[in-house]
């Protein structure tokens, strides 16, 4: 095996994410969804923190490289089916921790649009059933192809994964909380410079300070746009990713919360597959804003990249009710806008991001 395989950090993080993310307790039962072959030493990890926890852990295996089957082969019925044992397990799991190894993203470009966006509402389903019924935690596993994507080594992507993951989680927790607090009982954000002027109203609803419980790495404060209020438009210098698809200088506008405008230089058609999944599709559910201080690269991966301090991000599709918002959509598209080279969030005013991170 090679020190990647056999990295002691592997374990560490396998324990935060058991002990501190999801807090598995003796008897529960724990879905460890791995997915992409490279994930295995973390879930090698994860798996013995459970046993540690007295808890009783099944691992299930899921890889991009399948999916392409039936994305390729698949019949109607295949590929608009929502897996049955893959939805048994999110009633089954008391917790679900998810491990999405790096995989190629042009591994589907062969796949045409249509077919590619009856798929993703279809994973968009399971989606919904996890944040439902378990607790849960995803992971983006930093492997070869990740670290391709990223255009680093892999030294470097794993490096970066493990000071984002291994981190004090109290005092960080605390620390956002506090900026929460400052941010609390704000009624308008704008957000303005190069590629963006967006408003939108969050009166009355909750900022949630995402500290390793649900991600890893982790490290964002969210919200939930009055979505009926949302009106301007933003542009996106990194390509905007979902479902294994990159779509180039996507730029989306809102007039009083109808979406009147979304374009690509990349894969329009399967972006207009997307905006069409359900009505909710169209709105934004969720705003954003990174806190990670060890986060720094753009890798085309949104779990990672949503975290970066100096970047916010919305979600298309589903909002989460724990920020107050009511969208609900077979998606949840969670797209970043970088401020790090210019342009800033204001909350009724007063500037709360810039290209340096937040500045409470």
């Amino acid at each position: 095996m090679s020190g990647y395989d056999t990295d002691p950090r592997w374990g560490d993080v396998g324990r935060v994410l058991v002990e501190h993310s999801t807090q598995v307790r003796p008897g529960e039962r724990v879905m460890i969804a791995m997915a992409e072959v490279d994930s295995y030493p973390l879930a090698r990890g994860v798996f013995q923190a459970v046993i540690e926890a007295g808890a009783l852990p099944q691992v299930q295996f899921l890889s991009e490289e399948l999916r392409h089957i039936i994305l390729d082969r698949g019949n109607p019925e295949q590929l608009a089916w929502v897996p049955e044992i893959e939805a048994y397990g999110m009633t089954w799991a008391d917790v679900y921790i998810a491990l999405r190894g790096g995989f190629d993203l042009d591994v589907h470009a062969d796949i045409p649009s249509d077919r590619l966006a009856v798929n993703q509402a279809a994973q968009g389903r399971i989606s919904t059933l996890r944040w439902q019924n378990t607790r849960w935690s995803l992971a983006r596993v930093p492997n070869q192809a990740f670290a391709d994507q990223a255009g680093v080594p892999l030294e470097k992507v794993t490096e970066m994964f493990f000071a984002g993951c291994l981190i004090d989680w109290s005092a960080a927790s605390a620390q956002w909380r506090e900026w929460a607090s400052r941010v609390a009982g704000g009624r308008v954000i704008e957000v303005q410079g190069p590629g963006v002027d967006l408003r939108f109203s969050i009166e009355g609803r909750n900022w949630i300070v995402a500290d390793g419980r649900t991600n890893m790495p982790d490290g964002e404060l969210m919200t939930a746009p009055l979505t009926e209020t949302v009106d301007g438009w933003i542009s996106f210098e990194n390509p905007a990713v979902l479902g294994g698809r990159r779509m180039h200088d996507l730029r989306l506008r809102w007039e009083k919360g109808v979406l009147v405008e979304a374009t690509a230089s990349t894969h329009e058609d399967y972006l207009r597959s997307v905006l069409a999944t359900d009505a909710g599709a169209t709105l934004i559910g969720e705003f954003g804003i990174g806190t990670n201080p060890f986060i720094d690269l753009v890798c085309d991966d949104i779990l990672i990249d949503e975290k970066i301090n100096g970047t916010v991000h919305i979600a298309l599709g589903r909002a989460y009710p724990e920020c107050g918002g009511v969208n609900q959509s077979a998606i949840h598209w969670d797209i970043v806008k970088d401020l790090r080279d210019g342009g800033e969030v204001l909350l009724d005013g007063r500037p709360v991001v810039n290209g340096r991170g937040l500045v409470l």
